[in-house]
């Protein structure tokens, strides 16, 4: 579930409650990529990207799908896990705002308690910027409005210089 909530998590920018938010109905598997469709936004603006088997994304995301229990008797795609079982019930927001810190822990990265929720969508904007990716395409992928705030979730990146630069 953590694989499948950092994939989804750094592809789309998401938010904590967005994850928290998935259902069944909000992803669907073309065979070769994931659309995901984000409906209920902090912006009331509803986005949609992609998820491409790059690795084995895919195999993860219906690896979980399998251990899920029938959509109809919950619809919340992210739910609670009990060891290797998924439990009948949509996983609350607190766990989600600190699972980035028990990846950070996993990795023996340093100030473990610095990660949470809110690294997916930082992640999302350095890696974009890292792949030359514009800063208008940016705001757009993650639902920003204004340029100023995208640009402070650029952490470090190869790229921020450039997406500094105004014409």
């Amino acid at each position: 579930m953590i694989k499948v909530g950092l994939i989804l998590g750094i592809a789309g920018a998401c938010r904590t409650d967005e994850l928290v938010n998935l259902t069944v109905d909000d992803i669907e598997d073309v065979g070769s990529s994931l659309i995901v469709k984000i409906r209920n936004t902090k912006t009331k603006i509803p986005r949609i990207f992609v998820v491409t088997d790059v690795g084995k994304m895919l195999e993860l995301f219906r690896k979980y799908l399998s251990l899920r229990p029938p959509p109809s008797s919950i619809s919340a795609f992210f739910c609670t896990t009990k060891q290797e079982n998924v439990v009948r019930s949509q996983l609350a927001k607190i766990p989600w705002e600190k699972f980035p810190s028990v990846v950070a822990s996993y990795l023996k990265l340093p100030d473990v308690a610095c990660y949470t929720g809110h690294c997916l969508r930082r992640s999302s904007a350095t890696l974009l910027a890292d792949a030359g990716v514009d800063i208008t395409t940016i705001k757009r992928h993650a639902g920003w409005k204004s340029t100023t705030v995208a640009e402070g979730y650029v952490e470090n990146s190869i790229e921020r210089p450039k997406l500094l630069i105004r014409f």
